[in-house]
């Protein structure tokens, strides 16, 4: 049965928050898509009228979605092929949400997203509604039918959890694309010295292939190793230009509110590589380069003019 427009008009006001709380909670931007279409076909066959409070009853029915989607995803991830990272966003990307304050900005950063794959689906949950969007506990307790005391209780696990492998601080977005362009400038260089000086000592380099592109199974860890990989990453190559599939334009971008490198050929986004920069120098990389991640970012590219790339590889 179709909704009278007025409640089609309601729905379609609540999507964008309801898809940037999905993409938090499930880091895949088409399962967030799939999730808040999913709710709309629930809110079509309620009963509308008797729903006191929109806002309230799309933001749980939603949830109970992703912690259900949450629960399979463990199961697929445990046979996904290398290292498993969310689906970047680009920069003016809908679905980032809500990104006032610092909390917000980082809860959708991908080395929080990663770090969210720690917590149970509960937490998970509890963690992004309080942190991300300021739910009240009153509130979120009612969503997860919970206590208001255990939500509590939850949402503090959550923090500490998160906060054990969390390095990042803040950086002025000036200086982090400044950052950026050194490190591009050092890793074309062909010489490791360079980089092992913009790394921190305990750097890391995640890659995720997903099994269709070449990536490491295994993180590069510590300074020099990372540093190492990068300079061969961007050593010019016949057979990496094969494998790109054509002439790769550099650009220097944000990606889920992290400075970023994204790689682009023909227009086609081939590659998001993530940098999460400290006031120590750069701590990590998470780079995406599993096509099926980087369709939305390549339809986000294709809708705006980026200027000439920093430089060309391979």
């Amino acid at each position: 049965m179709a909704l009278p427009v007025s409640d089609v008009e309601r729905f379609e006001a609540s999507r964008p928050r309801l898809e940037a709380i999905a993409y938090r909670l499930l880091g895949s931007a088409s399962e967030a898509e799939d999730a808040v279409q999913e709710t709309y076909l629930r809110w079509q066959a309620a009963d509308v009228a008797r729903v006191e409070v929109p806002e309230a009853w799309l933001t749980k029915v939603l949830t109970n979605l992703c912690l259900n989607q949450l629960t399979s995803a463990r199961a697929r991830r445990e046979t996904y092929v290398g290292q498993w990272l969310p689906e970047p966003l680009l920069a003016g990307d809908p679905m980032l949400g809500p990104a006032d304050t610092a909390e917000q900005r980082e809860s959708v950063s991908f080395a929080v997203l990663t770090l969210l794959e720690r917590l149970t689906p509960g937490e998970r949950a509890v963690y992004v509604l309080r942190e991300a969007f300021g739910y009240p506990h009153r509130e979120i307790a009612a969503i997860l039918d919970l206590t208001e005391a255990a939500s509590q209780q939850v949402f503090h696990r959550a923090t500490r959890h998160v906060a054990e492998g969390r390095t990042r601080t803040e950086v002025d977005g000036a200086a982090a694309r400044r950052v950026v362009e050194e490190f591009l400038a050092a890793a074309t260089s062909g010489r490791t010295e360079p980089l092992v000086r913009l790394l921190t000592a305990d750097a890391v380099s995640i890659g995720d292939g997903g099994g269709k592109v070449p990536a490491r199974a295994k993180a590069f860890e510590g300074a020099r190793a990372v540093a190492t990989f990068m300079r061969g990453l961007f050593k010019p190559g016949k057979a990496k230009r094969a494998l790109a599939g054509g002439t790769v334009a550099v650009h220097v971008d944000t990606a889920n509110g992290d400075p970023a490198v994204v790689a682009v050929v023909d227009g086609r986004v081939i590659g998001v590589m993530c940098l999460e920069v400290t006031p120590e120098g750069i701590a990590g990389f998470r780079n995406q380069v599993n096509p099926d991640k980087l369709e939305r970012a390549t339809r986000r590219w294709a809708a705006a003019d980026h200027g000439e790339p920093l430089f060309h590889a391979f």
